[in-house]
């Protein structure tokens, strides 16, 4: 059960990010290479697509769930152009306990809602006989983007996503005065609420349009309450 439950999200993951790809050849179709940073890389999903459809000057892929960065790691290390990091982006540096959650695609630093119904209904499927634990807690070290851009004397990013499972407003605010070396940012937010986070999209919105970022574009995951959303630096000079 929890097996096909896994592959119908895939499938449908997979038709939703071929839709992102075609907008995002739209804005690089006169890049012969892009630079990106993938926060919350996972198994590699997003960056073996990236790959597939742009030629990569250098990634930089985090990943803080040990379990999954092992599996990140045997499937992407031998491309040197891609740099993978097991430790997560936060709006401040240090180390903090993670969520690692039976489903791995939504760990995250942020907390489970339990009493929602949309948790009761996914973890019901996902753990039916009740027999792992939901969540485990784990020590993950994290940086702030800004800190981490210094320390890497990296100029510009051409493309940055965030898939933190309600965490994208922190790894945004953590950009500080970086924001503006972005060209485009892709992210996903969650409408139900089944993660606890203190944020709504109009923060992300408005914290965005502060730095000078319109919406470029979104759309909704099926048979989920969330939306992928592309803003897009309208001061970015290339």
């Amino acid at each position: 059960m929890r097996n096909l439950i896994k592959f119908c999200l895939s499938l449908f993951d997979y038709l939703t990010e071929k839709k992102v790809i075609n907008q995002l050849k739209r804005v690089f179709l006169n890049k012969k290479t892009i630079s990106l940073i993938d926060i919350g890389a996972h198994k590699g999903e997003y960056i073996s697509s990236i790959i597939k459809n742009f030629n990569i000057s250098k990634a930089y892929c985090f990943e803080p769930n040990p379990k999954v960065f092992k599996i990140l790691n045997n499937k992407i290390s031998l491309n040197k152009k891609i740099e993978l990091l097991n430790y997560g982006a936060s709006n401040n540096s240090g180390n903090i306990l993670f969520n690692e959650n039976i489903e791995s695609s939504s760990s995250s630093i942020n907390e489970l809602n339990k009493n929602s119904n949309y948790y009761k209904k996914k973890f019901f499927l996902l753990n039916f006989l009740g027999s792992d634990d939901v969540t485990k807690k784990i020590e993950i070290k994290v940086i702030t983007l800004s800190d981490f851009i210094v320390e890497n004397n990296i100029n510009k990013i051409d493309l940055l996503k965030i898939d933190t499972e309600g965490h994208e407003f922190q790894v945004l605010s953590g950009l500080k005065d970086k924001m503006y070396m972005i060209h485009l940012i892709h992210f996903e937010h969650h409408f139900d609420d089944m993660i606890i986070k203190d944020y709504k999209l109009t923060d992300i919105h408005n914290l965005l349009e502060k730095k000078g970022f319109k919406k470029y574009f979104k759309i909704k995951m099926k048979f989920r309450k969330s939306f992928e959303y592309l803003y897009i630096n309208k001061n970015y000079i290339s």
